[in-house]
């Protein structure tokens, strides 16, 4: 073996982690070469630096170490790749890479025992604990490593997020906001209805009310619309919201939604509403809409046939 070699399988060794032969190729070298006979000593004394803090690493973040170990310093030399940024760990082994130039001797297993000691050091900082004591929520994204014991049992390391609760009542600016948030959520129209249930008793605040408008004329969930509209009557003498509703009754396909709109129109008439409603009784094709159409107009004075 070549000095290179050994001083590249230097911690392998000391961690017994060598193949037989490779071992016993370390020690035939060591016993003749005085300053890899140094190297290890080196290795040795910084090894016993770390034993000298107690600390007791979970197995599986210790084999998590070993493979990055073993393939940091046996890794055929490949092309660059680029790194996603959403992979922090693989962004940090890449730049860790970078300093194990050729030219540095001692670089490489200087780098690898950084890895060894941040496992150690991760483990006080990271606890870990069986499947049993794992949220139930929790979300596993990447499996990190995999350590089967003697006994039967394996243990896995791996990454996970987690959903997180607040709670809070609807009077508070955080909770309102992450409110008018989830009535903007898309794939799932049951939070949309709940959150406008909550936020139509606050229409006092303009964001609320312009994400109830926002619902009530673009929601493709009737019932969620028919929430908004709820929470928008005490609003309805709003100019902005008069023009929302007539254009929501012109143009909302469910029977439903514009019987609850013309009932907040004319609540408050003017000339308007009864160009609206003489507009809707054009193209209407629901007969009950358009007595509702009639009977408000003639409460107007206003003509039926008028268009």
């Amino acid at each position: 073996m070549t000095c290179d070699d050994v001083i590249r399988a230097i911690p392998l060794y000391h961690y017994g982690e060598l193949e037989p032969e490779i071992e016993e190729g370390v020690e035939d070298h060591v016993e003749s070469c005085d300053s890899c006979r140094a190297a290890l000593a080196r290795q040795k004394a910084l090894a016993a630096a770390l034993d000298r803090d107690e600390l007791a690493p979970p197995p599986e973040l210790l084999a998590e170490c070993r493979h990055e170990l073993v393939r940091a310093i046996y890794r055929e030399e490949t092309p660059a790749v680029r790194r996603n940024t959403s992979d922090p760990w693989g962004l940090f082994r890449e730049a860790f890479r970078s300093m194990w130039h050729p030219g540095i001797r001692f670089a490489q297993p200087a780098g690898a025992v950084a890895l060894v000691t941040l496992g150690f050091f991760a483990a006080r900082f990271f606890p870990t604990g069986t499947i049993g004591e794992q949220a139930p929520d929790a979300i596993v994204s990447s499996i990190r490593s995999v350590q089967p014991d003697n006994t039967g049992r394996v243990q896995i390391a791996l990454d996970e997020t987690r959903r997180r609760v607040i709670s809070g009542r609807v009077e508070d600016q955080n909770i309102r906001r992450l409110l008018v948030a989830a009535a903007r959520e898309q794939d799932n129209p049951g939070v949309r209805v709940e959150s406008v249930q909550l936020l139509k008793d606050q229409c006092s605040y303009a964001e609320t009310r312009g994400v109830l408008l926002e619902a009530a004329m673009h929601d493709p969930n009737p019932g969620v619309r028919l929430k908004a509209l709820e929470g928008l009557k005490s609003f309805s003498t709003d100019p902005e919201v008069r023009r929302t509703l007539a254009q929501v009754l012109l143009k909302d396909q469910n029977a439903g939604v514009r019987i609850q709109v013309i009932d907040l129109l004319i609540a408050h008439q003017d000339a308007a509403t009864a160009g609206v409603l003489q507009t809707l009784i054009g193209k209407e094709d629901n007969n009950y809409v358009r007595m509702r159409c009639q009977n408000a107009l003639r409460d107007m004075n206003a003509s039926v046939g008028t268009f």
